[in-house]
């Protein structure tokens, strides 16, 4: 199955995102193996940092590209396919922003009950006095 940004748009709620890229065991494949430099070297190239700035604004940094989401501290820009060499070229319909919590549910399958609560939206009403 190709992951793209179009169909993960369609998703109104992060479970459902985040459903939708777990990777499901294929988590340990071999990516680059021996080759591990070309990811490294292409990770530092102008054009990488572009289309990473590019999703990282189009996201608006949002977690899973989710208003009201925003990443506080590192964002990570994930691949929604995994790729090899013969894929390295990008393409930013299928990354997307995500924290580091959310990155490893994706590959790790954490459970993410508490962290679905902590990161579940409030609805705020007229006369509510408390912050959070």
């Amino acid at each position: 199955m190709i992951r793209t940004y179009s169909d993960l748009m369609q998703l109104g709620t992060y479970e459902e995102r985040l459903e939708y890229l777990r990777l499901r065991g294929v988590v340990g494949s071999d990516t680059f193996g021996f080759d591990r430099y070309l990811n490294q070297k292409f990770y530092r190239s102008p054009e990488w940092k572009r289309v990473r700035d590019e999703v990282i604004v189009r996201d608006n940094g949002c977690d899973l590209g989710l208003p009201g989401y925003e990443i506080g501290d590192r964002i990570f820009v994930h691949h929604m396919n995994p790729i090899d060499i013969s894929d390295i070229q990008e393409s930013p319909d299928y990354l997307i922003c995500v924290s580091k919590e959310t990155h490893d549910a994706i590959h790790y399958g954490a459970d993410m009950s508490e962290y679905y609560e902590r990161k579940r939206l409030v609805e705020r009403s007229v006369g509510d006095t408390k912050l959070w």
